[in-house]
């Protein structure tokens, strides 16, 4: 027995040893599986690079039992520089599996967790390598995935982090979910944002030094530095010189911070550190808590501000002193549509020598406004948390969606004053108690004994009268405004809107437009043909073929809401027919058709005042659908196509509100199928939110083009002129070329040339004077800025049009995105075929996210989505 207990022992020992796993060199292969408990004798490591820089390991950061993740780890450091599955942890029992689909992990339970996107071909081997890249390779070697795609919070030497991607910190070194901040690279800056709003570039910090105005392509460290790089490598833009070092990695901290840090010894040397100051972080203290001087070894004192306390003894978080006041919460976390009752709104000021970390980031919502008017403004907005008011501008700041840390404001932000909006809890009697004339809270009032009963009958009376108004079916002729829910046209459900547009039969609108003979226009919802009605009055219907939303009572809600806004600068909704699968919208006629036809026709030229007056009722169409409806409307297309022209050239608005009848999937059709692509702002590309700027933006765009009488990206005689020291804007010319052009960068250059009567229109022929364009471009110009939070509301455009402000000066570093643009158009028209129409002009945008520009089929370029740019929204 004696041998076989010992063959016995030895089997045991060896599965023990196989059990616990041993490190494998630089590559693994399919059918592979790696766990904690498997590799627990190398702290979950199951893969080293080729010299053990980095290894793969089921690592747990933090003590947490529950929270194990793949990472890639430096190994000298024990640094975690990337995470799989940093928001579906698992415990010890978790299993990372490689098959020859990818990367899957799955709890104890066997349930999916997270895995690799699909891939084109079968997998032969994941490989770690040098650099702590962790790849996915087929059976030639090629690259499936790679883990550098896919940053979380740290990019290392050898990666790139390119515009459109960002990191995102985690929420504690012990928990690497996503948490409150992240890193956003922008054409000219790295920015820190939270709750998308900046409050870090890496441009402010003294260390950084801006080499050239080229747009960024990447950001990447080495043994030198850190650098924004642009123009494939070849040009600097930002960088940050640091001592020399082999290795080194960048960070977005859970604290908000970007550290950059280089391998010493055994641990990493913090060489860089953004922002410095703790206080700029926005929750550094907590909701509303106060951030003062930060101690270099204590770090920052946090405290509340008057008329606020801590909420408790475990948090930084503050709140109203008095319990009759409670802070709101945003309605983004409640219902959108909820419309603050102003009756019960109050404000607690927070003194002066006291700011926000958000103010010197964002746009003021008003210019030249009172305390009153900037408070009204929050109270009616549930979105609005709070305000800050600067006296000598009268400017109102708005503190949206959710709050973060105050500071102590230095220098001109001394200015600003702020206050936190509150809600006034309403007393209720305490009728538990004693009838007691010395219990303030007791007795029931006798008179309301007596009024009691009949103000009950009066409610019941007035909601049956209520109920039998909603549930009766309204005619207008023979015009119903009920809206049917099921196919059958004969079967009219009980559901009408007050206000709602007329509702017609289909047969009557065949018979409006003689059976849809004569069309008049057509785009991505589909075409628009003339009518008459019965009264003879004209109208536009629209059929629409695009539609997106599931039920008829769906689309009747949507038709009321964009049938009740009326303004003189929007186009009127006359009506509409939602009858079996067929849905189409009345329109009031507008005579002149247009503004492309008229501003880019043949017929005669619009005169400089009819422009002003077109830009102008544009701009206040936009203000209203923005800030005066009681549910803000994004309008997602302005253009030329979408402004149409009354008597005297009076501009109105169409098609606003219409993106909400396009499904998830039709919703890039609205912005392809009409064509031109020049209007799309850079959020649209980058991913980011779209908002009320995403409007300004485009109506930028069309600004110029109203001042030049031409597309922004058009087939034009470019003009050239022999003498450099005419900035007047002479028309002598004596070299002229062919091409594409596109005209923003050209806007941009002659501003900077202050050469403004270049940009205007020929065919006024002097009927202008450059101040008159200088102030349009310079409007136009602030509104194109990269960055949404620079770009000004549609009501300070109207103001600075209109001359009640002074219109802003472009900030030159938000617009060096134009260049980029400009080169990419102008290396995209060298290989476009010299037939190229307007009407397929590609944006420079769709261009700048392709790897190549080498391309036969000039509709390749006009036809691309904006799905395929920024993915579907």
């Amino acid at each position: 027995m004696g041998p076989l207990l010992l063959l016995a022992l030895a089997i045991i020992s060896s599965s023990c040893t196989l059990a616990s796993g041993i490190v494998y060199m630089e590559l693994v292969y399919p059918n592979f599986t790696a766990s904690h408990l498997k590799f627990i004798d190398s702290a979950g490591s199951f893969l080293a690079s080729r010299n053990g820089t980095f290894k793969a390991a089921m690592f747990n950061p933090g003590g947490e039992p529950t929270n194990f993740y793949l990472c890639v780890i430096h190994a000298a450091s024990n640094t975690v520089i990337w995470s799989a599955n940093g928001n579906a942890s698992v415990s010890e029992f978790g299993k990372m599996s490689l098959t020859r689909n990818g990367i899957s992990i799955t709890d104890q339970y066997g349930n999916f967790k997270w895995s690799t996107l699909p891939l084109k071909l079968p997998v032969f081997a994941l490989q770690l390598t040098e650099h702590g890249n962790l790849i996915l390779l087929n059976q030639f070697n090629d690259t499936l995935w790679e883990s550098f795609d896919y940053p979380t919070d740290t990019i290392v030497i050898g990666q790139n982090l390119p515009v459109g991607k960002s990191l995102s910190s985690a929420a504690s070194n012990g928990d690497l979910s996503i948490g409150d901040y992240k890193l956003v690279l922008g054409a000219s800056d790295t920015l820190l944002q939270w709750q998308n709003i900046t409050y870090w570039k890496l441009s402010m910090d003294s260390r950084a030094y801006t080499n050239s105005n080229y747009v960024v392509e990447y950001m990447a460290i080495n043994q030198t530095g850190l650098y924004l790089f642009a123009h494939d490598a070849t040009a600097v833009v930002i960088m940050v010189n640091l001592s020399p070092s082999e290795f080194r990695i960048a960070k977005l901290d859970a604290s908000g911070q970007l550290i950059i840090g280089s391998f010493s010894g055994t641990s990493l040397k913090q060489e860089f550190v953004g922002p410095s100051d703790k206080c700029q972080i926005p929750l550094t203290c907590g909701k509303l808590g106060l951030c003062s001087d930060t101690d270099a070894s204590n770090g920052p004192v946090c405290s509340c501000p008057s008329n606020f306390h801590a909420s408790s003894q475990h948090t930084t978080d503050c709140v109203p002193s008095d319990d009759s006041h409670s802070l709101p919460v945003s309605c983004h976390l409640t219902d959108k549509n909820n419309k603050q009752n102003s009756t019960l709104v109050s404000y607690l000021g927070l003194g002066y020598g006291i700011d926000y970390f958000a103010n010197d980031f964002t746009t003021p919502i008003k210019y030249g406004v009172n305390l009153s008017v900037c408070q009204y403004i929050c109270s009616s907005d549930c979105l609005c948390l709070g305000v800050f008011y600067e006296n000598s501008s009268e400017s109102c700041y708005v503190l949206q969606n959710k709050l973060g840390s105050l500071m102590l404001s230095t220098g001109s932000n001394n200015d600003r004053i702020g206050f936190i909006k509150t809600l006034l809890r309403s007393s209720t009697p305490n009728y538990g108690k004693n009838n007691n004339s010395d219990d303030k809270g007791a007795g029931f009032p006798l008179v309301a004994l007596v009024l009691l009963p009949f103000t009950g009958m009066f409610l019941v009376v007035a909601l049956g009268l209520l109920w039998w108004r909603r549930s009766g079916i309204i005619r207008t002729g023979k015009l119903n405004l009920a809206c049917p829910s099921s196919p059958s046209s004969g079967d009219l459900e009980a559901f009408s809107i007050p206000g709602l547009p007329i509702r017609f039969e289909y047969v009557e609108l065949e018979e409006a437009t003689d059976n849809f003979r004569t069309q008049i226009g057509s785009g991505g919802f589909g075409a628009v043909y003339k009518g008459t009605l019965p009264d003879n009055s004209l109208v536009a219907v629209k059929k629409i073929t695009n539609f997106g939303v599931q039920g008829k009572k769906d689309f009747c809600t949507e038709i009321a809401i964009i049938g009740n806004i009326h303004h003189v600068n929007l186009v009127k909704l006359r009506g509409f027919c939602a009858q079996g699968r067929e849905r189409l919208l009345v329109y009031e006629y507008m005579n002149r058709g247009s503004l492309d036809r008229t501003l880019f026709g043949s017929g005669p030229v619009l005169e400089w005042q009819e422009r002003v007056d077109i830009a102008i009722g544009t701009a206040r169409g936009l203000a209203y659908l923005h800030t005066g409806c009681q549910q803000k409307i994004i309008h997602c297309d302005v253009k030329p196509e979408n402004i149409l022209l009354h008597d005297h050239f009076q501009a109105k608005i169409s098609d606003f509100g219409l993106s909400k009848l396009l499904s998830s999937e039709q919703s890039s059709l609205f912005t392809t199928m009409r064509g031109t692509r020049g209007y799309l702002a850079p959020e649209w590309l980058t991913s980011s939110a779209i908002s009320d700027k995403t409007d300004v933006y485009s109506f930028g765009m069309v600004l110029l083009e109203i001042v030049s009488g031409r597309k922004n990206c058009s087939l034009r005689t470019q003009t050239h002129s022999n003498d450099d020291d005419n900035s007047g804007g002479g028309n002598s010319l004596s070299s002229s070329e062919q091409g594409l052009v596109y005209f923003p960068l050209f806007a941009l250059e002659m501003h900077e040339q202050g050469r403004y009567l270049e940009l205007a229109d020929p065919r006024l022929e002097g009927r202008v004077t450059s101040a008159e364009v200088e102030k349009f471009v310079c409007v136009a110009l602030c509104c194109v800025h990269e960055e949404p939070a620079l770009r000004p509301n549609m009501v300070t455009v109207v103001s600075m049009l209109e001359g009640k402000l002074p219109f802003g000066r472009p900030r030159m570093e938000s617009l060096n995105f134009l260049r980029f643009y400009g080169r990419r158009f102008t290396e995209a028209s060298t290989i476009e075929d010299n037939n190229w129409q307007d009407d397929y002009m590609l944006h420079p945008q769709a261009n700048a996210s392709l790897t190549s520009t080498k391309s036969s089929s000039p509709i390749f370029f006009s036809y691309i989505s904006s799905q395929q740019i920024s993915g579907p929204r």
